[in-house]
Parts: C-alpha cells; structure tokens; sequence
C-alpha cells in the first residue's frame, strides 16, 4: 500500500481502545492489543502513545495503522533474513474471520502463536541516549569497552549489542550483558538472538541510509516455535521501536532531530513532570506535529 493511501486512510481522532471484537482478549500493552483467535493471534496497534514508560490521556491518530504498514514493509524486507510470525495472505485471514472494518485491518497483524523471548533485543550503530550518558561515565556501553574520545552522536566502530530485561508495564528495562542474556536464554539461543539481531540493525541501516534517514539504534522482539525455531515478531523497525534521524541534518556532537515522538517528550520534560501517573494532557500542535514525524518516515521509506 502507498504511503499517499496509508495518509488518507488516518482517522480524524486517535483509537485509543478497541472494543466490539468478537475475540477473546488475551493482552493488552502500551500499544497493542492482542486477541485469541484459536489457531492465531490478532495484534492490534491503537493510537496510544506512551512517554517514559507511561501511557498518556491522547494519543496520535493513525499512528497504530502507520507502525502496522511500516512493519509489514519491514517483514517483507527481511524475510530472507529471518522468518517471522506472520501468517501469509492477511487480507484472505482477515475475510475468514469476519474482519472487515478497513480500519482495524490497516491497524492489525494476524501471526502465529510463538513463545516470546523474555528479553529486548537492542541494537546500537551511535553513540546516542543512555548509551551516550553510560559512555561519558563510564566509557561503556552496557559493559562494552568504547574507543576513548568518541562524540554524542557518533557512529560506533561497529553495531553493539546490548539487550534488556523485559519489565512488567510501568517499571523500566534494565540492561543485561553478554553473560546474563546466555543464562537467560541458554547459550546456543542467545548467540542466534544476537547475531539476527546485529544482522537486522545493519540491513535497516542500508535500507533507511538509501531513504536520506539514519537508524541509530533499534530493538527487535524474538518468539520461538514448538521446533525451538526462531521467528522475528511484534513490531519491527519503527518510530516507536527504532532511533531514526534524517541525514542530511546529521552532525556529530549534538543530538539530531528525530522521526519520534521527540516533540512529545521534549513537552513533557518542560512541564517538569515528576514521569509517574496520571500524565499530562498534549497540546493539539505536538500532537499533529508528532502525527507528522512518524509519517514522514513512512514516505521516506515508501519513497
């Protein structure tokens, strides 16, 4: 689908819930909200939107549909890699089970019942956020050694990676290193998971580098078969998932201007917000202009 139809195809105001489906729903996170369908599973992207680990009282409209077209474009780039959780043929999985709303089809995935990994696979190519912040400590990055003099925004020798805990929703993720992930994971698993991962990074990297944006660092969710088989699942390469910034504003030493919901937070830390439940309200403007960056990364990869 072209990124002109997925634009028109934006609702007027933000879906911040779904209801009315004829499933049983099993989850609900930040963003998605995931139902039984018997031999699958159906992943729905709302337009919640969530800053430092909190759900806030507006969320974004479309930007469910847009993160859902986006990872689709990016499950079909890497399939070569990897496989994923997708079922095949989504329009003919949405007609036999009755969903016809255009809307909530743009918004949802119908996959496969895997086993997640119970860690976040992140992958870094710059210097950037809390790794930058570790680096200027430390000189490290979640335990890996960086070459001295490096600068905010620089990009790394080579893509590192450096993967999380998953924390239950509203606690915050906290780095594991090479050693904890194998314990985690077992050994044979983790070095699968880290390698897919690294390889993941580079090809987005290439991909969005020949769209005029950069990705700087991204994280990747990983599911297993009954075979042990590994699937790359959830959401993949998006705004939400993924550090991306327009080349041709790029510099070194500072912090460059991303397709996020940067406005957002940049709000938010203005109001001196203590990052603790009930959020404040976002204005109209930081809404559309959010709205605004996560499409723009959408036409730049649909060219």
């Amino acid at each position: 689908m072209r990124s002109a139809d997925i634009a028109a195809a934006l609702p007027p105001a933000a879906v911040t819930c779904i209801e009315g489906l004829p499933f049983p729903k099993i989850a609900s996170g930040k963003v998605r909200e995931i139902f039984d369908l018997g031999d699958a599973l159906l992943l729905v992207a709302t337009d919640r939107l969530s800053a430092f680990d909190v759900i806030l009282p507006e969320g974004i409209p479309g930007k469910g549909i847009i993160l859902t077209q986006m990872s689709l474009w990016w499950f079909r780039q890497t399939e070569a890699l990897i496989a994923n959780h997708l079922i095949p043929d989504q329009e003919r999985e949405f007609a036999k089970r009755g969903i016809g709303s255009r809307d909530l089809r743009l918004r949802s995935m119908i996959v496969r019942k895997l086993k997640p990994l119970p860690i976040e696979c992140v992958a870094r190519g710059y210097l950037i956020g809390s790794g930058w912040s570790s680096y200027q400590k430390t000189g490290e990055v979640c335990g890996i050694k960086l070459p001295a003099g490096l600068r905010q925004a620089d990009r790394l020798p080579q893509p590192i990676f450096t993967p999380t805990t998953k924390a239950p929703r509203g606690q915050h993720d906290e780095p594991i290193d090479d050693a904890q992930g194998a314990a985690t994971l077992g050994a044979d698993l983790y070095a699968q998971v880290k390698a897919k991962s690294l390889e993941l990074y580079c090809l987005g990297h290439d991909r969005a580098r020949a769209a005029g944006m950069i990705l700087a660092d991204t994280k990747f969710e990983f599911g297993t078969d009954a075979a042990g088989k590994l699937h790359l699942i959830d959401e993949v390469l998006t705004p939400d998932s993924s550090r991306y910034w327009p080349a041709d504003s790029y510099r070194v030493g500072v912090s460059p201007p991303s397709y996020d919901k940067q406005f957002v937070r940049d709000h938010l830390l203005a109001l001196k917000w203590d990052q603790k439940p009930p959020a404040p309200h976002i204005p109209a403007d930081i809404i559309a202009r959010t709205q605004e960056k996560y499409l723009a990364a959408l036409r730049n990869l649909g060219g």
